[in-house]
Formats: C-alpha cells, sequence, structure tokens
C-alpha cells in the first residue's frame, strides 16, 4: 500500500510537466535538452543563492523577541537572484517566440520540483 501510494503521489507530481511537455509541442522541437539547460541554471542559481546567504549574511545577534529588519531585508534582496537566473535563460538558453516561455517555465518549475519535494516524498 505504500509503494502504491508512492507512486501515486510521484505521478500526480511529475506526469503534469511531462504532459505540458508532450502536448504543447516542445516535443517537437526537441527542447529537452534547453529545458534541461533551464533546470541546470535553477541549480546553479540556487547554488549561489545558498553561497552568499551562508557567507555574507550570518545569524542575526538581536535581542530575543526583536526583529531585525535590516537583516531580514538583505536576506530576502539574495531573492533577486532568481530574477537573474530567469533573465539568463529567457534571453540566453531558449528558443524563439513563445517556445522559450514553455522552456523556461518547464526547466524551472521541473528543477525546482524534483529538488524541493523529491527528496522529502522519497523519504516521507
Amino acid at each position: 500500500m505504500t509503494l502504491f501510494h508512492f507512486g501515486n503521489c510521484l505521478a500526480l507530481a511529475y506526469v503534469p510537466h511531462i504532459i505540458v511537455y508532450k502536448c504543447s509541442g516542445l516535443s517537437e522541437y526537441r527542447a529537452f535538452w534547453r529545458c534541461a539547460q533551464a533546470a541546470a541554471v535553477y541549480l546553479v542559481t540556487q547554488l549561489a543563492k545558498m553561497l552568499v546567504l551562508a557567507t555574507f549574511f550570518p545569524d542575526s545577534k538581536a535581542a530575543p523577541g526583536a526583529m531585525d529588519v535590516i537583516g531580514d531585508f538583505a536576506k530576502t534582496a539574495v531573492d533577486l537572484a532568481d530574477i537573474v537566473g530567469i533573465y539568463y535563460v529567457m534571453h540566453h538558453l531558449a528558443g524563439k517566440g513563445e517556445i522559450r516561455f514553455l522552456i523556461a517555465g518547464l526547466g524551472w518549475a521541473t528543477a525546482e520540483l524534483a529538488m524541493t519535494r523529491l527528496l522529502v516524498l522519497w523519504v516521507g
């Protein structure tokens, strides 16, 4: 029963990405490699964000219950790296026209799903 539940959750999470790839025409353009490149850019972007957060923004030394507004704002500003990553995918890796939106979105979303949900789904 547990294996059935795992397969069901895996199908509910990943099959929509496969359906979008097959039914949107991306498979006709042979865009799998470009989606994989977009996923790789996502991974590099997340690694860079983790390194910047760990190196330049240590834990706050504020008193318990106090709020470190400037520190929290600076930590949130690191999320601008996602915009830089998507900009790079859209202008340097993806195809032409509206296909580039599908390539960038599908590659980015699939990588995010795999990195944030697959281990949790597997381990439980």
